[in-house]
């Protein structure tokens, strides 16, 4: 789906919410037009009868996990809070890892932060180990980095 796309915005801007609600700010990676939309990455969201999740990958040049790469690191991935608890957040991402290891990526990256413990646990349950930082918060205290090979 494009990133453009009414139903993309909406997610995004609920998980911006959310970053507001755990950090007191909205995420200011910057991304430039097009990062989540081919050839630069994928934007995907699931429906259950409305939008409920979202999730998304860009490729990212320079970083590496275990020496390996090419890199492609997750994006707003979300779920709203009334679809939690259902197993679509582990789906979502294991669509994310099969999308971008079929174009190419060696290696899945991310960060996260330490008030969003429910993404920790999902990504160590799913294989995801601890990686030097790399990106916009990498100073950041709070702000974890995973990495696994695909």
């Amino acid at each position: 789906m494009a990133f453009a796309h009414p139903d993309a915005q909406h997610l995004v801007e609920a998980v911006q919410n959310e970053y507001v609600v755990r950090y007191g700010s909205r995420d200011e990676t910057p991304m430039e037009h097009g990062d989540l939309d081919p050839p630069h990455g994928r934007f995907y969201v699931m429906y259950q009868d409305i939008p409920v999740a979202c999730g998304a990958w860009r490729w990212r040049d320079g970083v590496t996990f275990e020496g390996l790469g090419p890199a492609a690191e997750i994006k707003r991935m979300y779920v709203l809070p009334d679809a939690r608890h259902r197993g679509l957040a582990r789906e979502l991402l294991a669509h994310l890892e099969t999308a971008a290891r079929s174009e190419g990526a060696a290696v899945m990256v991310l960060e996260t932060g330490t008030a969003q413990p429910e993404a920790i646990g999902l990504y160590e349950a799913s294989g995801y180990w601890p990686m030097e930082p790399f990106g916009f918060y990498s100073n950041s205290t709070l702000a974890r980095y995973y990495g696994k090979v695909l």
